[in-house]
């Protein structure tokens, strides 16, 4: 009896993991958002169940604020805001959006998506939905509105 090397007798199951692997991968769709220049800020734009809402995190913060009680994970760095109807507010988190991917939105530049609307500057970055409700953040200063 034959025996191919170990090596030949997995190739077919590599090549289909790796085809999988490429194929899920391609399915997953790019993020939308934006980076500030200075890379400390990154905002991106989630859409489920007909709700839209923007999450935006920081990296590098003055201060952090004392996290609350009923918050488990991380908290301080991550801001969101729902397209409409509801304030912005800080999250309890165990992830981040913070992607060197993402393109960067240019001081002065403004970017828009299904109701929420962002401005970068020098200061920082301003982000609010069609209620004008939202928050602006900055390495000193992070505020809700």
């Amino acid at each position: 009896m034959s025996r191919l090397p170990l090596s030949r007798a997995l190739l077919p199951t590599a090549t289909a993991l790796v085809a999988f692997v490429s194929s899920a991968a391609a399915a997953q769709p790019a993020p939308v958002g934006f980076q500030s220049p200075s890379k400390n800020i990154a905002c991106q734009l989630f859409s489920i169940d007909n709700r839209d809402w923007l999450r935006c995190d920081i990296a590098e913060m003055a201060t952090a604020p004392k996290r609350p009680a009923d918050c488990d994970l991380d908290w301080g760095h991550a801001f969101e805001i729902s397209a409409r109807g509801e304030n912005a507010a800080r999250i309890c988190y165990g992830d981040t959006v913070i992607d060197p991917a993402l393109p960067v939105l240019g001081y002065g530049e403004i970017w828009q998506r299904k109701g929420l609307t962002c401005t970068s500057d020098q200061a920082g970055v301003t982000c609010f939905n069609a209620d004008r409700h939202g928050f602006s953040l900055s390495r000193g200063k992070q505020d809700l509105f």
